[in-house]
This record gives structure tokens, sequence and C-alpha cells, in this order.
């Protein structure tokens, strides 16, 4: 495990986040608060909801933001964080609730959806840059593909944001070898 399970969640839940608004043909996947709800279910998101239009731009605002750690270097990236955490106060504490153990939280459980979400990322982002570990936040290497995703193995192998990337371009560089070798 390079991350604590909670950092590798809220990494998770940020590139999840961050690729909501990257889908190559501009549709937003986000467009309402019933995606803005199924996304927070589907990521366990506790706390303080509005069901509302602002929370939902609050969020969709949110992913740029987030985005911009993919492919930073750790100055710079350090400088974004610090900017985060002191707008939205930051001020971590451990926390135990649902399936979760003590891990830490940065804001109450009463402030905004969007401002938890950058808390909760920032926080994560602290534990990559304090490892040097800025390269595990990678861009899917597959030509189709523009997601983010975090490599959580071991070996740093992970290219693809998911099987389904690694598998239509390993398929196409197999029929490619084969027409070219015919």
């Amino acid at each position: 495990m390079v991350f604590p399970h909670d950092t590798e969640y809220a990494l998770e839940s940020a590139a999840a986040l961050v690729n909501t608004g990257r889908d190559p043909s501009g549709t937003d996947l986000l467009p309402d608060v019933a995606g803005l709800d199924t996304f927070v279910d589907r990521w366990g998101w506790t706390g303080r909801r509005d069901h509302d239009e602002t929370e939902l731009a609050a969020v969709q605002a949110l992913r740029p933001r987030l985005e911009v750690f993919w492919g930073q270097d750790r100055d710079a990236a350090v400088d974004m964080v610090n900017e985060l955490l002191a707008e939205f106060r930051a001020l971590p504490q451990l926390v135990r609730h649902d399936q979760w153990d003590y891990h830490l939280h940065a804001t109450r459980a009463e402030a905004p959806l969007a401002d938890r979400m950058a808390v909760e990322a920032a926080m994560a982002i602290v534990d990559v840059i304090r490892l040097d570990e800025l390269g595990r936040l990678l861009v899917c290497a597959a030509t189709d593909c523009t997601d983010v995703h975090i490599d959580l193995s071991r070996n740093r192998s992970r290219r693809f944001c998911s099987t389904g990337c690694a598998n239509r371009t390993n398929v196409a560089a197999f029929r490619a070898r084969r027409a070219n070798a015919v």
C-alpha cells in the first residue's frame, strides 16, 4: 500500500470528480442535481447536502481546480494545496463514522459539499507531495481517452484509467502488428 486507505479513496474520488468534466464528447457527466446525487452516493460523501443548483455549480467549478494537480511539478502543487487549505480554513481532526475507522477530516460535516470535496482532495494531495509521488497522478495512455487516474500499483505500471481503455489499446496494437506481419 502506497498511501493510507482514506488517502487512496480521496484521490480516487477526486479523479472521478475531475473525469466528470472531461468527457471527449463535451458532455458534462454531472449535468444536474440528480447526477450530483448519484456521484455523492457512489463515493459515500457524508455531511451537509443542499441538493440545489448552487451546490451543483460549486462542485462543477471545483473540477478544474483539482484537475491541475495532474501534471504539476511538486512546488506548484504545494502552492495549490496550501491555497485550497487556507481558502476553506482546513482544520485537520480525526473522526470515525459509518464503516470508516479513524481518519482525517479537515472540514466540519456542516461545510458545503464543494468545500469538503476540495479539502479532502487537498489533504490527499498533501500525502502525495510528502511522499514525492506526484508521478502517480496520470492521464490515461489510451489515445482516445483524457481521463485522469491514480497509479496505486507497487511497480508504478498502471497506464490506463480502466481495463476498457487498456483492452482497446492492446487489441489495436495486436491488430496493427498482425496487419504488418501479413
